[in-house]
């Protein structure tokens, strides 16, 4: 008579091998099932989820159409002759990248952080501290990517695509959401009060300003010329600018090396602090 086989415990998910690095038992391969919370959360308040969007279609009007006649045409960035329109238009649209990644990664992960306490509910389940950066970073570039498709629809409705490399312009803003919302998560588990949320407008609104997202690089003298080239978005509208002028070049792949760098060390920096925070 043969004996019943012992039952088998459940195959856990097999790791990445980037989050091998991570804390080990942190990670338990359900990352999705935040990314179902976020998306059922956010049908009682799609209006505030939606409402980014309209910001840099304001300016593109503004600027690109009012203050865009008064300036005219002025060189691209592969040397022809474009509007000031199209010009401003890939860095408005690098913003709504970074917006809509950054402000769901900050401002909603720390309310669930520390008011909320909604992680501490989940470390209840199987879900690890990977998890739940992983599930908040994705959601965030959901939001960054649905912005980003949406702004790209009104370049094109404004006749500002004019070149079939635009078509790589979303996965490229998703990549730029993706490198934001990583960082913001990260940024946002050394905050330790509402308070210090001016440092993330503090960091965005310049970057907005100087980052070559209203003028060329040429305006400034040297020495700023290079601190502007570190800011993350001088390299999120140089990207886009690229794509969607049709001035393709092998520098667009240091540009996206940098986010790609962004990534991982968001990804590492949220997960960590996060284990610190939820199972100290």
């Amino acid at each position: 008579m043969t004996r019943p086989a012992p039952p088998t415990s459940p195959v856990p998910p097999e790791v990445p091998p980037v989050l091998r690095l991570l804390p080990a038992g942190s990670y338990a391969g359900r990352s999705r099932m935040l990314l179902l919370r976020s998306a059922t959360a956010s049908r009682r308040t799609w209006l505030a989820f939606v409402s980014g969007f309209f910001e840099p279609v304001f300016y593109l009007i503004a600027m690109g159409q009012g203050l865009g006649s008064l300036v005219g045409e002025l060189p691209g960035p592969g040397g022809e002759v474009i509007s000031y329109a199209a010009f401003i238009a890939p860095g408005l649209l690098a913003a709504s990248a970074m917006n809509g990644a950054v402000f769901d990664s900050t401002y909603n992960v720390f309310f669930k952080l520390k008011y909320a306490r909604l992680y501490d509910a989940m470390l209840a389940t199987p879900l690890g501290p990977v998890d739940i950066a992983l599930g908040e970073i994705g959601w965030a570039l959901i939001r960054g990517g649905l912005y980003a498709t949406g702004f790209l629809s009104v370049m094109a409705a404004f006749g500002l695509l004019t070149s079939p490399w635009a078509l790589l312009a979303l996965p490229a803003a998703l990549v730029v959401a993706f490198a934001f919302a990583a960082i913001g998560m990260a940024a946002t588990s050394f905050m330790r009060s509402w308070q210090d949320f001016d440092l993330v407008t503090l960091a965005v609104l310049p970057m907005f300003l100087f980052a070559t997202t209203f003028y060329p690089l040429s305006v400034y003298p040297r020495w700023l010329q290079l601190v502007v080239e570190c800011l993350p978005l001088f390299h999120a509208v140089e990207l886009m600018r690229g794509l969607t002028t049709g001035a393709v070049h092998l520098g667009l792949l240091g540009h996206l090396a940098y986010f790609l760098v962004m990534i991982a060390l968001g990804i590492a920096v949220a997960a960590r602090r996060l284990n610190v925070l939820l199972l100290k």
